[in-house]
């Protein structure tokens, strides 16, 4: 895999778009996680920009469509733009243009879309998508259509075929949707080839794990995710780069207050204030569901397990994937 691209470039379509990230083979969609099948997109993408010594770029859209669609029905998003920039980085992209999806993206026919936006402001070599990509109003844009408007106006168009796992089921972000949200880790990982994390600002809570000898990095999951709640084993990731093991509960408290959803993370053998530092909790295992405990003393006792049920599963762990070392082991 490539190494990290420290001249990595991020930028929104409505700015002045920088002169390294146009006349670029860009590949094209929402991401959505950078699963095991985007990988195989933009690997593809990395190869053909190699070939014709062009920038490699990710062209996608902010907010996910169908959350612009049903906004009363978010999308559980797998990665926001600030942790797809991260990963595209990591796999040597060298840029990432974001198309803001409005009112005006929505109603941009197909032509006016591959016109003004791939020609007049990407000015793109060559185009690359997956197999089912769709695009401009009503989604009439379609592969085909695509590789006959390059042939038209001048640019190159590749095609990637579905991705299978090792059972032949395609790779899907919704696969992948549904493996978090029944706590099946260990089986979104092998989707992603890196283990899914989310990040958040530290936020000060009510401290009822120091009281509980216990003391947690706390931070709010969006919205839209739906994460099992329960209990896990994972690395913590801190704004200077250094990770940590520890373990996490991800629920509601139901022995407390039964409140508002939060991440809390016991870092192991740590006692550094992190309040309102960004940090980023990577899940390698579910250790257990989430469970209101008659007495405090019989929590504690829990929690002691599943800090030494974590222990030894994180002292065992080896990267998937050469991405998911960089996430996540150094």
């Amino acid at each position: 895999m490539t190494s990290d691209n420290s001249n990595f470039i991020s930028a929104n379509l409505n700015d002045m778009l920088p002169a390294e990230l146009q006349n670029a083979v860009v590949a094209i969609g929402n991401f959505d996680g950078v699963h095991r099948g985007h990988q195989a997109v933009l690997a593809l993408t990395r190869d053909i920009a190699h070939s014709e010594s062009r920038p490699a770029v990710v062209m996608t859209f902010e907010p996910h469509p169908r959350s612009y669609f049903s906004p009363d029905a978010p999308v559980f998003r797998l990665s926001g733009a600030d942790l797809k920039s991260l990963i595209l980085k990591k796999l040597g992209l060298d840029g990432m243009v974001v198309v803001p999806f409005d009112k005006n993206l929505a109603s941009t026919s197909a032509e006016d879309f591959v016109a003004s936006i791939l020609v007049d402001q990407l000015n793109v070599g060559h185009v690359v998508t997956g197999y089912n990509f769709h695009f401009g109003k009503g989604r009439g844009g379609t592969p085909e259509f695509l590789q006959e408007s390059g042939k038209k106006l001048g640019f190159a168009v590749t095609t990637v075929p579905s991705f299978g796992d090792e059972g032949g089921l395609s790779v899907s972000s919704s696969r992948i949707r549904k493996s978090l949200e029944t706590g099946e880790v260990v089986e979104a990982a092998a989707l992603l080839g890196y283990r899914w994390n989310v990040g958040g600002e530290v936020k000060m809570g009510k401290q009822l794990g120091r009281t509980l000898g216990f003391p947690t990095a706390n931070i709010s999951l969006p919205d839209h995710a739906r994460l099992a709640n329960g209990i896990y084993a994972v690395r913590l990731r801190r704004e200077n780069g250094k990770i940590y093991d520890g373990v996490a509960s991800f629920g509601r408290r139901p022995t407390f207050d039964n409140g508002a959803e939060l991440l809390e993370t016991y870092i192991f053998d740590f006692d550094d204030d992190i309040y309102g530092e960004n940090i980023t909790v990577s899940l390698f295992g579910y250790l257990r569901a989430e469970e209101k405990f008659e007495a405090v003393d019989a929590l504690i006792e829990q929690m002691n397990k599943d800090k030494a049920e974590a222990i030894a599963l994180l002292a065992s762990v080896q990267p998937l994937s050469a991405l998911d070392g960089r996430l996540n082991f150094t």
